[in-house]
């Protein structure tokens, strides 16, 4: 990805140092996509690094749910087990709802059950009560 970011970075400045007023056009445009793709790749790799370190406070202090759950021979976790599982901690959540402990196990118990763009939500919010906490200020 980065090498990519590179090579489109690179083109369009090539297209803005042009002297053709629509290849200067084409190199701003051009610009744009490197740009919107390092943001994403920023944004990604910071979403990961702080749900590892989240996870890894929540393991230290025994409270990162157990993978148990019955799978299927494909390996996919068996909805009916996943769903009863997840309202354990909807129910949490929802009585601690400033909590980025009870969001994270919510956001991975979403995961659980198939529902993968709630969970990232749930987790991004996790994540914000996390860096809003002190626990963030804490090396994990």
């Amino acid at each position: 990805m980065v090498l990519y970011l590179w090579a489109a970075f690179s083109s369009s400045l090539k297209f803005i140092q042009a002297e053709e007023p629509l290849a200067k056009i084409i190199g701003v445009a051009a610009l744009i996509i490197p740009l919107v793709g390092a943001y994403i790749l920023i944004r990604e790799i910071l979403f990961g690094t702080r749900t590892q370190r989240m996870a890894r406070i929540l393991e230290s202090e025994g409270l990162l749910p157990e993978d148990d759950l019955p799978r299927s021979p494909s390996g996919r976790i068996e909805k009916e087990a996943a769903d009863k599982d997840f309202e354990k901690y909807r129910a949490e959540a929802e009585a601690n709802p400033d909590s980025w402990r009870s969001l994270h196990r919510l956001a991975l118990a979403y995961d659980a059950a198939g529902d993968r763009k709630r969970a990232r939500s749930v987790m991004r919010d996790a994540i914000e009560g996390f860096l809003a906490s002190a626990d963030s200020k804490v090396k994990a």
